[in-house]
């Protein structure tokens, strides 16, 4: 257990996919002594980087689960999380950030900050993680690290600032100057072990000096000291260090570092930037709500002996039970003692602590505050919070994004049922954007996640691993029905069949609104309908909502006000208002001129500039609304809208039409109307499937 928190740093690598996060996490290893032989994500000796332990990640060369490991440099302890570039494992970036103090913004040198750093760098900020910048692959043809520099700034708004200029480019890439320093580092030996420090070039000098002063100017910001030495000519090391420090912490500042992770190079110099400029446990607000006391905010003491607070960050399904990854903010966790779950009121006895590496894991007796451990063996959920009963709070959550692509999925024999059940459960249990439920019309099995790749790695994750073999049918667009027009209902619900009656009359109007899903306005005066059947009322027209007439799909965006009605003494019930809430919805629903809403997905393609025409070819085939393009050296980025039933096995049409060169992110953006033939064209298969539905029947 560490007890000195400003020796501790809980950091996360992440990036645009293929920028070189998992090389660099494997020379991370490597350089602390983690590892003792570098293998490459796409490795020809068969092995695989050591962070991408599942064989999916090793076949494709993608990671796609985050990893958590530990290491130490210089008498510092980092924890790891490695996360997927892939905007399908969004999550997983998502949750690590959640829970971590700091992060390396991986950039490549050549593309630069590309779509999913976008996306990386908006969930930084959602949890204010302070992080430096580092431009791999400085050895690559067209590398050039000043301009992704400068798109920091222009791109995602960042205060960039260069600590180091390189030394050669591409295949002469050699080293870095250290602007701190002042000093030319080279990384000779086997595997660039060997850190050596040596006077500038001469024809470099003058180049160094002026980023020396760009660099001086931009972090004496931040530190008054740092000013008055500059102008008194006595800076030193020590007072950079520290306003980086403070710029850094603040979020106000960007170290930016280069190198290459694939040769070895700049990795100890970015290792000595995360023990200089990220921050401690201690240096980052962490937030509870004291669930005893109306949920009020209070800010958590980084403290050993607080009471206990753990939040546990990510679920696995381990060869012994499930493995809680836990982030510990307060107290300390031992083996063998009581904690409490704050969201279930039960407590859980720990019968095992580990510590991970990848997949390998060690034996811990107890961890502290500041740490990130797993434990065994205990059922819970992804963000439930756990105490020593001493207290009762809850960690604020992580944001979990909606998923935007279904597929549905049927297994080939019962045995297949069994283990697709069992797969299921343990994939939604650990994931929370990957859904699954099934359709009450057609009784399928439907899985829900944020893209095609994400719901394949399940799909193919459900045969390996638990031998249950499915088959799949084309994914489900989630359409969405709305009204564009008010319409008035006044409705009379009657049933005499002998005996108690039921008798309800409601009358209002719906209307189109835009800025939520479903409002319901209780406009009743007069006693018209007693009080205690308006929540029946409300009831009736909300059980309605999952299922528009139109082709069955949710409906949104529809405010319900009830202004008037009747009601009978003894045949009003609560059953007779809910049946003449339904009846008034169908009868002014028609009425109200409803309408299809599909799903438009952002979709951003990056490749080669000169299959920029074909690119745009591809989109607009597909209904795409071009919303902007740039060229950035031979590189170029097209930004479009593009309704994601269009969207389906696009990998395949880009690949075909860039000679593989390009590839394409998307997220989803917004709801807009379907034109009219597509409209009539998803009524009449609705139509269709009604038909044959009542024809099983």
């Amino acid at each position: 257990m560490h007890s000195d928190f400003s020796k501790i740093r809980n950091i996360g690598i992440s990036a645009h996919i293929d920028s070189g996060k998992t090389t660099l996490t494997e020379r991370i290893l490597f350089y602390t002594n983690r590892i003792h032989a570098i293998h490459e994500v796409k490795g020809k000796d068969g092995v695989g980087a050591t962070m991408d332990s599942m064989d999916l990640e090793r076949e494709r060369g993608i990671t796609i689960a985050s990893a958590a490991t530990h290491a130490e440099w210089k008498g510092h302890f980092f924890n790891i999380i490695d996360t997927p570039g892939h905007v399908d494992f969004t999550i997983e970036v998502e949750r690590a950030l959640r829970v971590l103090d700091g992060a390396i913004l991986v950039l490549c040198s050549v593309a630069g900050v590309q779509s999913q750093s976008m996306t990386v760098d908006r969930q930084m900020r959602r949890y204010n993680v302070p992080r430096i910048a580092f431009v791999n692959k400085c050895d690559r043809t067209g590398a050039n690290p000043l301009r992704v520099k400068d798109q920091l700034r222009e791109k995602l708004g960042h205060n960039p600032v260069l600590l180091q200029l390189p030394i050669g480019l591409e295949d002469k890439f050699e080293g870095v100057i250290d602007l701190v320093k002042m000093k030319a580092v080279y990384f000779e030996g086997p595997s660039g072990t060997q850190v050596v420090e040596k006077d500038i070039p001469a024809d470099r000098m003058e180049e160094a000096e002026k980023a020396r002063e760009e660099m001086l100017d931009a972090v004496s910001m931040f530190s008054d000291e740092l000013m008055e030495a500059m102008l008194e000519e006595r800076v030193t090391e020590d007072l950079i260090h520290a306003a980086i420090r403070k710029g850094t912490i603040e979020l106000k500042l960007t170290p930016v570092l280069m190198g290459s992770a694939y040769k070895n190079k700049g990795i100890q110099k970015l290792l000595d930037a995360v023990v200089a400029y990220l921050p401690d446990p201690t240096e980052v607000e962490n937030k509870a709500v004291d669930l005893d006391h109306d949920e009020k905010e209070f800010v958590i003491d980084t403290n050993l002996s607080a009471p206990t607070i753990a939040l546990a960050f990510k679920l696995e399904d381990g060869r012994y039970g499930q493995l809680t990854y836990l982030r510990i903010y307060q107290g300390v966790l031992r083996r063998d003692e009581f904690i409490t779950n704050t969201r279930t009121g039960k407590q859980h006895k720990i019968g095992r602590l580990v510590r991970m590496h990848a997949d390998k894991m060690e034996e811990i007796d107890e961890a502290g505050a500041g740490d990130i451990v797993a434990m065994f063996g205990i059922e819970c959920n992804s963000g439930d919070t756990f105490t020593d009963g001493k207290m009762n709070v809850a960690m604020t959550s992580m944001h979990v994004p909606e998923p935007v692509i279904s597929l549905s999925i049927k297994p080939v024999d019962q045995k297949s049922e069994v283990n697709m059940a069992k797969a299921l459960r343990r994939f939604t249990r650990e994931d929370p954007t990957f859904r699954v439920g099934i359709d009450e019309e057609s009784n399928e099995t439907i899985i829900r996640g944020m893209g095609e790749l994400h719901l394949d790695v399940y799909v193919e994750r459900m045969k390996r691993e638990y031998n249950a073999f499915v088959e799949t049918s084309a994914p489900q667009v989630a359409y969405r029905e709305t009204i564009t027009k008010r319409a008035d209902f006044n409705y009379t619900h009657k049933k005499q069949t002998g005996g108690a009656g039921q008798f309800g009359r409601v009358a209002g109007y719906i209307e189109p609104m835009s800025d939520s899903d479903f409002e319901f306005v209780d406009e009743i005066v007069g006693g018209v309908i007693p009080r205690q059947f308006i929540p029946s009322c409300e009831k009736g027209f909300r059980s309605m909502l999952p299922k528009g007439r139109k082709i069955g799909c949710p409906v949104v965006n529809l405010r319900v006000v009830l202004n008037d009605g009747s009601f009978h003494p003894v045949d009003s019930s609560d059953i007779a208002f809910q049946e003449a809430a339904r009846g008034a919805f169908r009868d002014a629903y028609d009425r109200a001129q409803p309408k299809i809403l599909e799903p438009v997905m952002k979709v951003v393609v990056e490749g080669p500039k000169e299959f920029s025409g074909a690119v745009l070819g591809t989109l607009m085939q597909r209904r795409g609304m071009i919303i902007g393009s740039t060229e950035d050296g031979l590189m170029a980025r097209i930004e479009a809208e593009v309704p994601l039933a269009e969207m389906f096995g696009y990998s395949t049409t880009l690949r075909s039409s860039t000679q593989g060169k390009a590839e394409f992110t998307m997220e989803f953006s917004r709801y807009l109307q379907v034109p009219q033939a597509v409209a009539d064209e998803l009524v009449k298969k609705a139509q269709e499937k009604q038909k044959a539905q009542a024809g099983k029947k």
